[in-house]
């Protein structure tokens, strides 16, 4: 092109190549703007009926025979011993058979059976929930079952659910995290704490973000506490550094994470107090969630489910909600649904707490059009036994329990198998959480085989080595 070298000067190169930066900063800007939703790890396998997923997470363990699962044998038997063998519990203060204190009616046109413990999802959305009602786990212990269900492994040091979602389809808003975690009222994380919304071995710009949503700031210090123009200086310079940094690193992968880090978080200083300001939304949304309820339990959590419909309008890929404790005496912070002992009194107040908030949760995303694209789902780490502990309490069971979803392609008002009449085991069509991820994970579009990442020499997956698409439930 420069046969001849004295015209190859720094004047003649800008003149001649002058023309092409405009190309160049378009398509920076234009990479930029389609990076969300590229493919990371993995990305779609088949087309997707979803695109983000809502996570209203019971910890302690709910009850499944006192809400989705009813059992009028339990009212026959009511204060005799277990006719079948009783498996070991957790602190084995066993009683004899505890019928439910609630009482369940068959709700919408699909005749769903719904406790009195839920109202409003009685009369509200029964035709939209899939109540599974033979899912099984293998633990028994709080932290054990929660890392279990959020990382399909018992311990920490793996991925949650939400870091493999965010990893595989990518951010579709590049101002937010793609996966968060919502608190309010002072609720803590699930025995567990926060290695439970872990991007483990993944990039850590896929590990949660936890917005605190009623609190003075979210975010911690989300307000730049230097002017715009200095900030941006600032930033620029760091970037520089660490770029230069990434090239000399021995491990660009944390540098790189690290990076999309500060850059994502930078760019939440506009979006995230725009995201919890609540003005903006009218005086019948506000009562329909709840939001301005005297019980104050209830309108923190009615706090964190409206803002999670902000949040997947903007199109953040997972959002897992977190439950309050109602400072009863039973059932801990980290685990308010754990009621070991006056049962009727705890998941009273607990269902009181959550039902309006969620049921108005799925009727304002379906008259927005976004459950179709949104899948919620409505668990705890496993159930809770027929028969008592000590008087009228529950101990854990893992033999078999109630979770629902509703949304994203899943069929609603349906029930998917069943436990022994007493509530006990799971003897029609069990089921585990490697089936419920795998079944979300396809209907996000990601084949739950196929999306692995390589760590310890072995293809790492949500599903680890398990896994069966839950397909009658799901269109």
């Amino acid at each position: 092109m420069f046969a001849n070298h004295s015209e190859f000067s720094r004047r003649s190169m800008l003149s001649r190549c002058a023309s092409g930066f405009g190309l160049m900063a378009l398509e920076g800007i234009h990479a930029l703007e389609t990076r969300a939703g590229t493919r990371q790890g993995g990305g779609k396998h088949h087309q997707a009926r979803a695109k983000q997923v809502i996570l209203c997470y019971m910890s302690g363990g709910f009850s499944h025979i006192d809400s989705f699962d009813p059992k009028p044998k339990l009212q026959k038997l009511a204060g005799k011993p277990m006719p079948v063998t009783v498996e070991r519990t957790q602190f084995n203060n066993n009683g004899n058979i505890f019928p439910s204190p609630f009482t369940f009616k068959s709700c919408g046109q699909s005749g769903l059976a719904i406790s009195s413990m839920f109202p409003k999802m009685q009369q509200w959305c029964a035709d939209d929930l899939t109540v599974i009602r033979s899912m099984t786990t293998r633990f028994n212990e709080h932290a054990q079952g929660n890392f279990a269900f959020h990382t399909g492994f018992p311990f920490m040091g793996h991925p949650s659910a939400g870091a493999w979602i965010n990893y595989g389809l990518g951010s579709a808003n590049r101002n937010m995290p793609g996966y968060v975690v919502l608190q309010s009222g002072g609720a803590v994380p699930p025995h567990g704490g926060v290695g439970l919304f872990s991007n483990g071995f993944l990039p850590a710009h896929h590990q949660a973000s936890i917005l605190k949503v009623n609190a003075a700031e979210a975010v911690a210090n989300i307000q730049p506490a230097e002017e715009t123009d200095l900030q941006q200086s600032r930033l620029r310079l760091i970037n520089r550094l660490d770029r230069d940094f990434l090239n000399l690193s021995g491990k660009p992968a944390s540098v790189e994470a690290a990076i999309k880090n500060y850059e994502t978080a930078f760019r939440m200083q506009q979006a995230v107090p725009e995201l919890t300001d609540l003005h903006e939304e009218s005086p019948a949304t506000r009562k329909l969630y709840g939001i301005d309820d005297p019980h104050p339990q209830k309108a923190a959590y009615a706090h964190q489910c409206l803002m999670a419909r902000r949040l997947v309008e903007r199109g953040v890929r997972f959002v897992e909600l977190s439950c309050l404790s109602e400072n009863i005496g039973a059932g801990g912070a980290a685990n308010p649904w754990d009621q070991h002992g006056d049962l009727e009194k705890g998941h009273g107040a607990m269902a009181h707490q959550v039902d309006q908030p969620i049921a108005a949760l799925l009727v304002d995303l379906k008259q927005r059009g976004l459950l179709e694209q949104t899948i919620v789902v409505f668990a705890g780490e496993f159930g809770r036994t027929p028969f008592s502990q000590g008087s009228n309490g529950r101990d854990h069971n893992p033999f078999g329990f109630s979770l629902w979803v509703a949304g994203g392609g899943f069929k609603g008002g349906v029930t998917y198998g069943a436990t022994d009449e007493l509530g006990y085991h799971a003897i029609e069509r069990p089921c585990d959480i490697y089936d419920l991820w795998a079944t979300i994970l396809h209907q996000l579009g990601i084949d739950h085989e196929a999306q692995t990442y390589l760590y310890g020499g072995r293809n790492m997956r949500l599903t680890d080595v398990h896994g069966s698409i839950l397909r009658d439930l799901v269109s």
